[in-house]
């Protein structure tokens, strides 16, 4: 199996490019995707905009997950695989940044686990070196599905984007509609109004102002950090006309516990919304 290096937290906070909206009949076609690759619970495959006038590819990582099957977030838990996707530096295209719809929690205790119960898409922006041109990418992507247990996925994909290629309405509304399934930014309604990293305690506390938060119904906080560092069950101290404070266990690597404002992510789920930021810490 190919070693696959994990992209850096800088790859996941990057931010997209703007993805806009818009349609038009076009007599002819060309699709931008690879074919689906199978395994066991599910099939991946990569599906792609046109080489924008910037270099810059708008694509997805799209996943298709059979019933009962799951696959994880950033930030797995234990036992999970994270996705990971890298490209063929012969084709001269990067990965700038993968993104992350809001997730779910699994399980407790050990097996504990985040990432989603349905099919999913992750939107990628990727970066050609070259602003004009036939592309052709050789995609290699790898992750996790489970069901009662993990079962690891590597695949080979291939994808090509011929110079002059029609927009695909469809593989556009796909990739559109996984950029708004995206967190929102932080807003005055929605945000962190604190954060603070205890070292010798190994814990982060948190405050922070959601639109619907309750004690009958606590927001759900999902976070990733540096490598190395993992992060227990959230523990919401208070709860109070949309304010909410809590306390997060932190596990850290033996040589360095220092966590660095802008290194860890908070997805916060309230309700029927979510919220996206960087942590700073105070």
């Amino acid at each position: 199996m190919k070693h696959h290096r994990l992209l850096e937290n800088a790859t996941h906070l990057a931010a997209l490019a703007s993805l806009a909206a818009y349609f038009f009949i076009i007599p002819t076609v060309q699709a931008a995707q690879s074919e689906w690759a199978h395994s066991e619970g599910g099939a991946i495959r990569i599906v792609a905009d046109r080489l924008q006038p910037d270099g810059t590819i708008p694509a997805i990582l799209d996943i298709r997950l059979q019933p009962g099957w799951k696959t994880y977030w950033l930030e797995p838990g234990a036992s999970g695989i994270p996705p990971q996707v890298s490209i063929d530096p012969k084709d001269r295209v990067s990965v700038l940044g993968m993104r992350f719809p809001p997730p779910k929690s699994f399980g407790e205790g050990v097996d504990h686990y985040t990432g989603y119960d349905k099919s999913v898409a992750f939107p990628l922006l990727l970066e050609s070196e070259r602003k004009s041109g036939d592309l052709s990418l050789n995609i290699s992507v790898f992750l996790g599905i489970c069901k009662d247990i993990c079962i690891p996925v590597q695949a080979d994909l291939s994808l090509s984007l011929p110079e002059g290629t029609a927009e695909n309405p469809l593989d556009r509304a796909r990739i559109d509609d996984a950029v708004a399934a995206l967190p929102e930014q932080p807003s005055e309604t929605f945000k962190v109004k604190a954060a603070s990293f205890d070292a010798s305690g190994k814990r982060l506390r948190l405050s922070l102002v959601t639109p619907d938060a309750s004690a009958e119904k606590p927001p759900e906080l999902f976070l990733a950090g540096p490598r190395g560092f993992s992060f227990g069950k959230p523990e919401i101290i208070s709860v109070a006309n949309g304010a909410f404070d809590a306390e997060v266990p932190v596990r850290v690597p033996a040589k360095d516990g220092a966590l660095k404002s802008g290194s860890v992510l908070l997805v916060v789920r309230s309700g029927k919304r979510s919220m996206e930021t960087p942590l700073a810490f105070d």
